[in-house]
């Protein structure tokens, strides 16, 4: 008697929370009278200076048409085939639309957005009133952003069930009773409701603008006047972060970025991709569930005072679906130039019975004083200035090479990878640079002082982009040093940023800024380090390959090309020895016992990362949950041997290099 009061107090109890969440009041949006304006401003900026000189016309209207509806449903759980089909006689019109400031049709399509918001959340709180049954055996489909879009509402209905059930599941597995799990997704879905419903005219004109700038390429952006000042005013106020790009996937906040001497770096136990369901103050504060969320409010909820900690739920890049997430514990703090200098150390390897002495030097980030450099001050802190005392504070000719460690090294200042590779060459170009106009110009080093003639290594991986590239691929074509590692990232594009008030100064609303590229990064040998990046001399085995980073992976990211290289003068044929190197790099990876772990957890990161399906019967999950967990915990214990295998293996193979060409 006393299970059945409390079912019928608990379904009482829910079904009063549903009413109250089934008032909804989504408000109407339209277009505000400067959008016209901008609108068309847009068009014509980004067809006249855009690097990529692409019109604005039918074939960009139908990407824009889909991307829109992407960037509104990127899963297509909401939407019917019908509400597409009924705004298809628009797909080619977006071109005269926004040329002339046109972009009601965006609002109809969101008002419509709206509406089926409404169903879904109504969909949730009813089926919240009845338990899922957990024995039954079924599955979710992972990714539905391919399916095609569904026919009925009864086919929503039945994808909806699933995901729900899921959702639940997750939960249950975790330790809550039924109440509480619906009272967890109560509150998600309710967040849910309560963003939608604080959407306002700018957000949806931003999602609109920018399915246009993408268009162009993923780098070129439009900044609403809210998102712009609300950027300024967080950069300004005294608070400190842990030191993280976020951003938002479906319902979930991702990590896109770790930033170069913040607290998640420092910490290691953040990593990209890593997806973010809860976040807890201090070390007793409840966890609170923020899927659904807006990435503004999680941003704020992880934001505080420096030194104070913040406890993040997580579920790691790569696991197992379903697996049992995460917590870690981060130290607030704010990112000082300091926190991601340069930092030296001396390694040892023995090859062939001999001992060898390697400087490492580890560069998170190209970084200077901007303010001490246009000073004139000698001695400011960079980069290049910094790598240089390192050198000169080592005794070089106890040295038998240098390694440059550019891993997850996301770039930085230009003028300072051009500096850096000043101290190994003698002056000479090191990069180009092509505007959208076609004008080439070429940016040199011009100072003679090599600080460091012995030989050299570049390590790169995945992460290391821009900046980082440029410096690895001219240590590459002047053929100073090898470059090991895999594949960079690719991002070889330069962009501004506008204000647009500047183009209309007698607009007295703020209209924005747009981010926009205009330029191109070339190697010295003619071959832009876009989309392909730089291919390494000898491969180092890394998780990041099996992963969707780099600009490849990017929608309309702009390609590789070539234009005429630049005279310039080789510094060895270290590139005769590279077939040697790679049999004997190859050989002895193929007998170490840590790179047989590795390559056997990239195998077991790809096949959770192949997954398509999820069980939701309750004991097959908890097995897979078990499972995975052992798994986890014994590749955590393999990773802490593995964390320095790429330098270690990049010493042994510079080892061979000087055994070879002494021979």
């Amino acid at each position: 008697m006393r299970s059945l009061f409390l079912y019928i107090f608990i379904l009482v109890s829910l079904r009063l929370v549903v009413a109250d969440s089934t008032d909804f009041n989504f408000e109407k949006l339209e277009p505000e009278p400067q959008h016209k304006k901008v609108s068309s401003l847009l068009v014509k900026y980004l067809t006249n200076f855009h690097y990529q000189k692409r019109a604005v016309d039918d074939s960009l209207s139908s990407e824009l048409y889909n991307r829109y509806f992407e960037k509104l449903d990127p899963s297509r759980v909401y939407f019917l085939e019908s509400d597409i089909a009924k705004f298809e006689d628009i797909r080619y019109k977006w071109d005269d639309y926004l040329t002339f400031g046109y972009v009601d049709p965006a609002y109809e399509i969101f008002s419509l957005y709206e509406q089926r918001i409404t169903e879904r959340l109504t969909y949730v709180y009813n089926r919240l009133e009845v338990p899922f049954d957990f024995k039954r055996d079924e599955y979710l489909e992972i990714d539905h952003s391919e399916a095609p879009w569904a026919k009925t509402t009864q086919d929503l209905d039945e994808i909806w069930r699933k995901r729900l059930k899921n959702e639940a599941l997750n939960l249950k597995l975790s330790g809550k009773e039924w109440d509480e799990i619906v009272s967890t997704l109560i509150k998600r879905y309710k967040r849910v409701q309560k963003n939608v419903s604080q959407f306002q005219s700018e957000d949806v004109f931003q999602l609109l603008m920018n399915s246009l700038a993408e268009s162009f390429d993923p780098h070129t952006t439009y900044f609403s006047p809210k998102i712009y000042d609300d950027f300024k005013i967080q950069m300004s106020q005294a608070y400190s972060g842990i030191g993280a790009r976020l951003g938002s996937e479906d319902d979930f906040t991702v990590v896109k970025e770790i930033i170069p001497g913040g607290p998640a770096d420092k910490a290691g136990s953040l990593h990209e991709d890593d997806k973010i369901s809860g976040v807890g103050q201090d070390d007793e504060g409840e966890i609170v569930d923020v899927v659904g969320w807006r990435i503004d409010d999680v941003v704020q909820l992880i934001r505080g005072e420096k030194a104070t900690k913040v406890r993040l739920q997580i579920q790691p890049a790569g696991s197992t679906p379903g697996a049992q997430p995460d917590t870690v514990a981060l130290i607030r703090d704010k990112i000082k130039l300091e926190d991601h200098s340069a930092e030296g150390r001396i390694i040892e390897v023995t090859q062939a019975d001999k001992v060898f002495h390697y400087g490492v030097i580890d560069i998170p980030q190209f970084y200077s004083d901007f303010e001490g450099r246009n000073a004139g001050e000698k001695d400011f802190k960079g980069t290049t200035n910094d790598v240089r005392k390192i050198i000169h504070g080592w005794n070089t000719d106890t040295l038998d090479g240098v390694i440059i460690d550019l891993r997850r090294n996301g770039g930085g200042f230009l003028n300072e990878a051009i500096e850096l590779t000043g101290l190994f060459i003698e002056k000479g170009p090191v990069v180009q640079v092509r505007n959208s106009s076609g004008r080439v110009t070429v940016e040199w080093d011009d100072n003679n002082e090599i600080a460091y003639k012995g030989p050299l290594a570049v390590v790169v991986d995945r992460i290391s982009a821009s900046a980082s590239e440029i410096f690895a691929a001219a240590i590459q074509d002047y053929k100073r040093g090898l470059v090991i590692g895999s594949q960079t990232y690719g991002k070889g594009t330069v962009q501004n940023a506008v204000g647009l008030n500047r183009f209309l100064p007698h607009t007295p609303e703020k209209l924005g800024q747009l981010k926009i590229t205009i330029a191109k990064f070339y190697r010295i040998n003619g071959g832009s380090t876009q989309h392909v990046g730089v291919i390494p001399d000898i491969s180092l085995p890394s998780r990041f390959e099996l992963m969707d980073i780099g600009e490849s992976t990017e929608k309309n990211a702009l390609l590789w090309d070539q234009i005429d290289p630049v005279k310039y003068d080789n510094y060895s044929n270290i590139d005769s020895f590279v077939p040697k190197l790679a049999v004997r790099h190859n050989l002895r990876v193929s007998k170490d016992v840590q790179f047989a772990e590795l390559l056997e957890s990239m195998d077991e990161f790809e096949k959770n990362k192949n997954k398509k399906v999820l069980s939701l019967n309750e004991s097959e999950r908890k097995q897979e949950r078990e499972t995975a967990e052992e798994e986890k915990r014994i590749a955590k214990e393999k990773e802490k041997d593995q964390e320095d295998l790429p330098i270690l293996e990049s010493a042994r193979i510079l080892s061979d290099y000087i055994l070879l060409s002494d021979s």
